[in-house]
């Protein structure tokens, strides 16, 4: 019965992630489905076609729980294009507060560009028709991607310290002037507490070809140790590769000028790229669904790092058995288990009074002289450090207040050891050893 209780709960589960899966692809296709209707033409800057999917954008926002820092207009500003015009276009941004009353303070920004190219005109047989720029991955696919990251991460505001700033920005396609307007004119008064930008650009079409990826200067050693506590901590199954320190060319340059670690999230050009042919039916809405899943992954991660860009090795971070070391740490040149009889009970004394209140704890065993023992283990965890310090000892499983403190004040004095290693870099390891008390019974 306990059996079919558990393949039943598995079932059950699995089928509540598909649906989860599912739901969040349609969220996904119905964003996109809209942004690319006809009736927005394109989205160009300055257009009706952007002003509604700015409004559309902060609809889906505040649905989510973000509040709201602009109006359903947005914070507009002005720009004369390479042909003298002079447009009109707007940011969207709203906020989800940070937990930690200092840390609040400081903000995550995830943004994707409302805008596309528009239209252009042809005419046949006389009569001038329309050809729109869908842009759906170019960059529906963003702003859907954004949406959808939004709600997640409202769902998890608990866990945020920093508060985060989701952005949909006008007029990328006029020299990124949205992006450039918020990071560098006074569009955010508190731009110097930005602590990273993250950007989503065409996102719709992952796959081989086209791999899911981050375009970033940050250091490959900071960005590989977030993947990688992305990854402890959340359960994803998109996880993007690093596209050789490249510098996507979109809103997060506006932020690299100014200082702001920044990276892109994308999947790269595809052939439709700036075409009439970018529409919705050419996405890969289950990719499109496992990226955004681990963008919201990753945008909680870095939120709870102390310094998230700081260039460690992330092995150095990550803390490993014995059984992931290629060479075992050494306790005086000899294998973690002569830690017991080299160390511990070398040293480990027996508390006065630990029997006082009685022999809870302890079991009767019998020596190989056939005399009976009161016998008692405390199991006790402790971390090599990668400099062989000894560090986190902690009473796993306890007997009682006097011995387990006495079993950590032995391990806790204990000397360096030789660090084990993983490709011939020194990690942490974590060792767990039982820790024996034993007593002739009278």
């Amino acid at each position: 019965m306990r059996l079919f209780r558990t393949i039943l709960a598995l079932m059950l589960l699995s089928a509540a992630t598909a649906a989860a899966a599912q739901s969040l692809e349609a969220s996904l296709r119905r964003h996109i489905s809209y942004l690319c209707d006809p009736s927005l033409e394109g989205r160009q800057a300055g257009s009706d076609g952007e002003r509604q999917a700015a409004s559309y954008l902060y609809d889906r926002l505040e649905e989510t729980g973000v509040t709201m820092l602009t109006d359903r207009d947005g914070d507009t500003f002005t720009i004369i294009t390479a042909a003298g015009d002079t447009i009109s276009s707007r940011n969207i941004v709203g906020i989800i507060e940070g937990s930690d009353p200092i840390l609040r303070e400081e903000y995550i920004v995830v943004g994707a560009h409302l805008d596309h190219l528009g239209y252009y005109t042809v005419n046949i047989d006389g009569v001038p028709q329309k050809r729109i720029y869908p842009g759906a991955d170019s960059d529906a696919s963003g702003v859907a991607a954004l949406t959808e990251v939004a709600r997640i991460v409202a769902g998890n505001q608990e866990a945020l310290r920093r508060s985060v700033l989701f952005v949909g920005f006008g007029a990328m396609e006029q020299e990124f002037a949205g992006s450039r307007y918020f990071a560098c004119a006074g569009g955010f008064s508190h731009i110097g507490n930005v602590k990273m930008m993250i950007n989503l650009d065409m996102l719709g079409r992952g796959n081989a070809s086209n791999p899911f990826e981050i375009y970033s200067a940050i250091s490959p050693k900071a960005l590989h140790r977030l993947m990688d506590t992305v990854l402890e901590k959340e359960s994803v199954t998109a996880r993007p590769a690093l596209h050789n320190g490249v510098v996507f060319p979109s809103d997060n340059l506006a932020f690299k000028q100014a200082g702001i670690p920044n990276l892109t999230f994308s999947t790269g050009i595809s052939s439709e790229y700036r075409t009439i042919r970018d529409t919705p039916d050419l996405l890969l809405y289950d990719n499109l669904a496992a990226e955004t899943v681990y963008i919201a992954a990753f945008v909680t991660t870095v939120n709870g790092i102390d310094n998230p860009c700081e260039e460690k090795d992330a092995r150095q971070e990550r803390i490993y058995s014995l059984g992931d070391c290629d060479v075992q740490p050494k306790f005086f040149r000899e294998p973690a288990k002569s830690f017991l009889e080299k160390w511990v009970y070398k040293y480990l004394n027996y508390p006065q009074g630990a029997l006082s209140d009685g022999p809870d704890g302890f079991e009767k065993v019998t020596n190989q002289r056939g005399e009976t023992l009161l016998r008692a283990v405390v199991n006790v965890s402790f971390i090599i450090e990668a400099d062989g310090n000894v560090s986190n000892v902690t009473v796993e499983k306890g007997v009682n207040e006097l011995l387990d403190a006495e079993a950590l004040r032995v391990v806790g004095a204990s000397p360096k050891w030789t660090p084990g290693t993983i490709d011939g870099k020194k990690v942490r390891t974590k060792i767990t050893i039982p820790v024996e008390f034993r007593l002739k019974k009278h």
